[in-house]
């Protein structure tokens, strides 16, 4: 027997004892020696499971050092009452996910003129050739009253669904002006163009679109103008605002920029009266001199740099006065005799002297103030009724 035997044998025997003795009588020799043979078999059998345990950590403590990082600490249930089940908490959504990407809604210049587009509907009283179903849009300059394509396309992402639309100007012709719509463009799912929605047009607080803005956050800046120059309505006339739009979700709505055109704070309120028409003897030749005394009065609330006189063709020609003073302008508008200016609350009075030649009885003469600014452009008045005076004839 070894030390480690007798070691483990005696304390066995002490275990026995202090646990079995007090209760049974002793065995003899034996049964002794029987009980001690188990317990040998079982040490060894114990003593070899040691030894291959203690062979087994190093090489599992060696293996952990290259294992891959295990993952964070599972999470938690707090426990709920009896009679109830936890809520598990939900996984959180994968960014990794695959999602369904918008259509591509970057449509040329000429995918826009080769579609078949159907088109927000045009204002009132435009020709029935302002179409709106299945339109091709013509480009150029607008010969005949049907919808073209204004410039160039502008991109941004109107909706934010992360993919491109597109805005474009489209006009048909109405009359000497035209009819105007700031559209929005996409495609469906199929590829096909598709109308988005009309950002503004003309008759919608406005008569006319001049440019348009797409912004990096999907806003459209849209430049408007009260009237629209054409006929005789110079080009530098109209009021002119920005205006921005934004898509809601279901339409185009106004975010930012006045909503409306106030009184033009450009003009001013020009009255003119005139005495009568006094024409004179006739001369050894048979022609006779005609005098006329007017007055303009200047109500405001803007000064006047240059006053003008219009229709005294139809009196007859200029032949002295203040008519001698008069200045040619470079101004496209009505021949006018253009004299000094004429203060917000002032007024002047002017002796006009004409070679008296009377029109027939159905067109009396008459005469018109006009008010030109210091570049010698011509503008209306707000209130044009009292620009005008018929002449009466005395004499």
């Amino acid at each position: 027997m070894t030390e480690l035997d007798d070691i483990l044998v005696s304390g066995e025997f002490a275990a026995f004892r202090e646990a079995y003795a007090p209760a049974v009588h002793p065995a003899g020799t034996a049964a002794v020696r029987e009980t001690i043979r188990r317990r040998r078999r079982r040490t060894a059998v114990v003593t070899a499971a040691a030894v291959v345990l203690a062979v087994a950590i190093p090489v599992g403590a060696n293996a952990a050092l290259h294992r891959p990082p295990e993952p964070g600490p599972a999470q938690t249930v707090t426990p709920t009452p009896s009679g109830t089940s936890a809520s598990p908490t939900p996984p959180a959504p994968s960014t990794a996910s695959p999602t369904s990407a918008a259509p591509d809604g970057r449509i040329t210049r000429s995918q826009l003129l080769a579609a078949r587009l159907a088109l927000p509907r045009w204002p009132q009283g435009a020709p029935t050739t302002c179409l709106t179903d299945e339109v091709r849009l013509r480009s150029g300059s607008q010969q005949d009253s049907v919808p073209t394509l204004l410039g160039e396309p502008r991109y941004a992402d109107l909706d934010g669904d992360g993919a491109t639309e597109t805005v474009a100007l489209v006009a048909c012709r109405q009359g000497e002006a035209s009819a105007k719509q700031v559209i929005a463009f996409d495609r469906d799912g199929a590829g096909r163009v598709v109308t988005m929605g009309r950002v503004v047009g003309t008759r919608e607080g406005m008569d006319d679109v001049t440019d348009f803005a797409v912004q990096a956050d999907g806003e459209i800046r849209v430049h408007v103008a009260d009237i629209q120059p054409c006929c005789s309505t110079p080009e530098w006339a109209p009021q002119r605002q920005w205006r921005t739009y934004a898509w809601t979700g279901e339409r185009f709505d106004q975010t930012a920029g006045p909503t409306k055109f106030g009184v033009d704070p450009r003009l001013t309120d020009l009255t003119l009266t005139a005495g009568d028409l006094i024409v004179g003897a006739p001369d050894a030749k048979g022609k006779r001199a005609a005098t006329l005394t007017v007055t303009v009065v200047n109500k405001g609330p803007v000064d006047v740099p240059l006053l003008g006189f219009s229709n005294f063709y139809t009196v007859g020609e200029p032949a002295g006065g203040d008519l001698a003073r008069c200045r040619e302008v470079r101004s496209d508008g009505p021949d006018a005799c253009v004299l000094d200016g004429l203060p917000a609350g002032d007024r002047k009075t002017y002796t006009f002297t004409f070679r008296y030649e009377p029109l027939s009885i159905d067109n009396p003469p008459n005469l018109r103030v006009i008010h030109y600014d210091s570049q010698e452009r011509w503008w209306s008045d707000l209130k044009w009724t009292d620009n005008e005076v018929e002449l009466k004839t005395a004499g």
